[in-house]
């Protein structure tokens, strides 16, 4: 046998002399290589090859550790602007396939359009008359809260 180190695969390894009792670094000895080799090793299941799940909770987050695919207000407009892309688009194609002239009677005023664009005057109104609904309920509300709140 060699005294001294010995080089194998993994590099140089220590000699027999350094390879007896260690001690740790609290002074406790550490069972020699051989020892700990001789004992029987568990199996490793699947679920211990696997890392374990990120945990994305609001507390596990750290000044330092900051979620990089967070939503933000710049990402949600361009979601907005693509959105709004494809209905101009699909919109644009409905106004084109749709351009056959139609009579339009409206109050007594009589007149022809297209039929696209009939279609669409007649969608703007009635976004229009949701709005203004729904604007009305909102001011109803907001005063309603008011009162409460001054009451208190």
């Amino acid at each position: 046998m060699t005294e001294g180190p010995v080089t194998g695969p993994a590099g140089p390894r220590p000699g027999p002399e350094a390879r007896g009792s260690r001690s740790g670094s609290d002074g406790s000895d550490v069972a020699p290589a051989s020892e700990a080799a001789r004992e029987p090793r568990k199996p490793v299941s699947e679920a211990d090859r696997a890392p374990a799940p990120a945990d994305h909770s609001p507390a596990a987050s750290t000044a330092g550790d900051e979620d990089l695919l967070a939503r933000t207000k710049v990402s949600q407009m361009w979601i907005g602007i693509i959105v709004f892309a494809i209905i101009l688009i699909l919109l644009l194609i409905f106004v084109l396939e749709n351009t056959k002239k139609v009579p339009v009677t409206y109050f007594g005023f009589t007149g022809s359009l297209p039929l696209a664009v009939a279609m669409l005057l007649s969608a703007v109104a009635g976004i229009l008359l949701t709005a203004i609904a729904g604007t009305l309920r909102i001011l109803q509300l907001r005063k309603r809260v008011r009162k409460a709140s001054a009451a208190e």
